[in-house]
């Protein structure tokens, strides 16, 4: 859980249109950076595992190939010990974040360790492993709870990068939080929020564009590396296939254009499309869509007519193209 306030600074690259037509735009393009070439950063959910929300998070992850880890809290591996055994098959790293999310600088010594102790045994009840990294709560240590820790094999981690999800950040702005991420630092997320969960496809598409992969996190210097074995950090989705999804510019006027989708590689897909601040969309045809709080972030899914579809944006002086991920359902 988080406690201190990370200094955020980053932008989504811009792409102005010109008066000319452009060529499409696919997001599975030759020019992408090669896998990993960039480096690995570290994705972990704090406080779960929770009956309401990891499936979830563990579907997405696995659906867009990334790994994690998971910190968490005793109480939690204690009371839901199949979800420990789920992170683990779904190729999670399972780590320690206390076992009543207290304020640990607080209590004694022996309160400590057995707050780390506890968490351990849950956890390895629940079939999760021995941790060797431990997340203090809100970020709070010191050289006291620094020496418990180790004392059990564990070496204690932070992050770089707060994704503000606790802080209710919307699905949009996670996003952005994690485009800050560079080769081996860490973003804190938490298991338990739709928005993170509803994040999960942008940050994967974001992280291949940067030539990032997702990695584990080393119990000896504490950075994100490459997994063990040094492969790509990827789990097979379990509905398997694939799908791309391809921009085309369509009309345009002085106040708004038009933009096309077009989708290949299967009939069952959701697209997720980005626009940007202050653009505004005042009509779709041919998908069924939906859209987050921010109301930039719109999810398209096939309504029985074909795998194109289209849309209208009010630009309000902004002509970035939107961004696309596409899954197959």
């Amino acid at each position: 859980m988080r406690k201190l306030r990370a200094v955020l600074c980053g932008a989504a690259g811009v792409l102005a249109a010109s008066g000319a037509v452009l060529a499409p735009l696919t997001q599975t393009a030759a020019a992408a950076p090669a896998a990993c070439s960039s480096g690995y950063v570290g994705l972990t959910y704090d406080d779960g595992p929770n009956a309401g929300n990891t499936t979830n998070l563990l579907n997405a992850l696995r659906q867009n190939g990334l790994r994690a880890t998971m910190f968490n809290t005793g109480q939690n591996a204690a009371a839901n010990p199949g979800l420990v055994r789920a992170q683990v098959d779904a190729g999670m790293w399972v780590a320690n974040h206390s076992y009543t999310h207290p304020h640990m600088l607080t209590l004694s010594s022996a309160q400590m360790s057995s707050e780390l102790s506890r968490t351990q045994s849950a956890i390895q009840a629940g079939g999760g492993g021995t941790p060797v990294l431990f997340r203090p709560p809100y970020g709070e240590t010191n050289a006291t709870l620094q020496s418990a820790a180790s004392a059990l094999g564990m070496r204690t981690i932070i992050w770089d990068v707060d994704s503000q999800d606790w802080n209710g950040a919307t699905t949009a702005q996670i996003v952005q939080r994690a485009g800050t991420l560079t080769n081996g630092q860490i973003i804190l997320m938490h298991d338990q929020y739709a928005t993170t969960v509803a994040a999960i496809p942008q940050i994967a598409a974001d992280l291949r564009n940067r030539g990032l992969c997702a990695g584990m996190i080393s119990s000896s210097t504490g950075r994100a590396v490459a997994p063990s074995g040094g492969t790509n950090p990827t789990t097979p989705p379990p509905t398997g296939g694939s799908c791309t999804a391809t921009y085309s510019e369509g009309q345009k006027w002085t106040d708004r254009f038009n933009g096309q989708v077009a989708v290949t590689g299967t009939n069952n897909w959701t697209v997720t499309v980005t626009f940007r601040s202050p653009q505004r969309v005042i009509a779709t045809w041919n998908a069924t869509v939906g859209w987050d709080s921010t109301g930039y972030v719109m999810t398209a899914r096939p309504n029985g007519n074909g795998n194109t579809f289209g849309f209208t944006v009010q630009h309000g002086g902004n002509w970035t193209w939107p961004s696309l991920t596409c899954t197959a359902t």
